[in-house]
């Protein structure tokens, strides 16, 4: 990719996903936006014969992940680790609205640090291992995981009926 003639570094390349899968509507709504108006209740909600992930295990799923890097990123080894895929897939209950609420305002908070740390790292420090993958790719990663969760999460808030079948965005 090519900025005013000059190619494109890794940092603004990651700024770019940054903004559109976390705060701008380009080929896809961002995750805070699946997220809006969205009840307790609807994020538990699960299509007829339990196939899918409910909204809340992906938002959490997706949310442990980023807590791992800003910890990583800020060397805070009080972040544990869930001991496998499965363990990160969790929700509360579908009537208890203020742990939803909690969940969706650490998931804007956490997109909020990573966009922080990401503007203050150097073009260097984007290629250090942390702890063995470089920066770059585990941020990468994240971009790509939240784009491709954030899909499912817009199906089935499709299947649910509440997101519109169609939507004009552009």
């Amino acid at each position: 990719m090519k900025q005013g003639g000059d190619q494109m570094s890794k940092k603004a390349i990651l700024q770019n996903g940054v903004n559109q899968v976390f705060y701008e509507e380009k080929w896809y709504p961002p995750l805070p936006d699946t997220l809006k108006d969205l009840t307790a209740e609807q994020a538990c909600w699960q299509p007829e014969g339990k196939a899918a992930n409910t909204i809340w295990e992906n938002v959490n799923h997706l949310l442990i992940f980023k807590e791992r890097l800003i910890s990583r990123l800020h060397q805070d080894d009080t972040f544990v680790a869930p001991q496998n895929n499965d363990e990160t897939f969790v929700q509360g209950e579908a009537n208890d609205e203020d742990a939803w609420q909690e969940t969706v305002r650490r998931t804007l908070q956490v997109h909020d640090a990573l966009q922080s740390s990401l503007a203050s790292l150097q073009e260097a420090e984007l290629d250090q291992p942390c702890p063995s993958l470089p920066v770059w790719q585990q941020y990468l990663n994240l971009l790509l995981h939240d784009a491709y969760h954030t899909g499912q999460i817009v199906q089935l808030r499709k299947l649910q009926g509440s997101w519109p079948a169609k939507r004009t965005y552009l």
